[in-house]
């Protein structure tokens, strides 16, 4: 099983890591349009105003071209540890079992603007990049990624659950992988789709993918995980799970 997680915005600071190499990530058949998107954001911090106006950044966050100026001289630390934020505090990583963490290192993968996808143990530094981000003189992050992110992630020989939000999954689509849904059910029955938790109760479902002894193989087991967990599941269709919220 590989589950594929969102990036973040906030990340990390510092690491213990050598600076980044592009040759010690995984899917190491990304590494040329890595290296492209990578030279292009140091090119751009060096444009205050142009990199504020590519990333979207306000007046308190010109910190975020520091840490992409740095992109290839700062240190790294493992991925599952660089994103932060309400999804991977749900996670919790660092509470893991040795064991727990074993698995999340095999199971766990991370979607990226930067990197297109990496595996949670992956060394990677702090950056800034957004999946929805203009870069200056190139073509839309998913008219870059989408060619060859889908054919990577696409042979990956392994059940996958692509917990990425929609701007992430557009990055790099995966053909047969399970989407989640997180809803909230009121008194009355109606339903709408949960906004503001969402990525905690996305946090929640891949800490019991991590935690779970089973080898989940389809859409069956993965609810059979959830349901054990105490969470309530719904399978609408063969790609589709749907997660339920009081």
């Amino acid at each position: 099983m590989l589950v594929i997680l969102p990036p973040s915005e906030t990340k990390s600071d510092g690491g213990r890591g050598a600076p980044l190499d592009l040759d010690t990530l995984s899917f190491s058949e990304l590494n040329p349009v890595r290296k492209r998107i990578g030279e292009a954001i140091v090119d751009l911090a060096g444009d205050l105003d142009a990199s504020r106006t590519a990333l979207g950044l306000g007046a308190t966050q010109l910190s975020e071209v520091d840490r992409n100026a740095d992109l290839w001289l700062s240190p790294t630390r493992p991925a599952i540890e660089r994103y932060t934020g309400v999804l991977y505090d749900a996670l919790d990583h660092a509470a893991l079992t040795k064991a727990g963490k074993t698995k999340a290192a095999e199971r766990l993968a991370i979607g990226s603007a930067l990197f297109g996808v990496v595996r949670a143990a992956d060394p990677i530094p702090a950056y800034r990049l957004s999946g929805g981000s203009k870069l200056p003189g190139m073509p839309t992050l998913a008219s870059i990624w989408k060619p060859e992110l889908s054919p990577t992630l696409d042979a990956v020989d392994d059940f996958v659950v692509d917990l990425r939000s929609g701007v992430y999954q557009q990055l790099g689509p995966v053909k047969g992988a399970v989407t989640a849904t997180v809803m909230t059910e009121q008194p009355d029955g109606s339903r709408k789709v949960v906004s503001h938790f969402n990525k905690h109760y996305k946090g929640l479902m891949a800490r019991e993918l991590v935690r779970t002894r089973r080898n989940v193989r389809d859409i069956n087991g993965l609810a059979a995980v959830l349901s054990d967990a105490g969470q309530r599941v719904e399978i609408p269709a063969p790609d589709q799970i749907v997660v339920l919220t009081d």
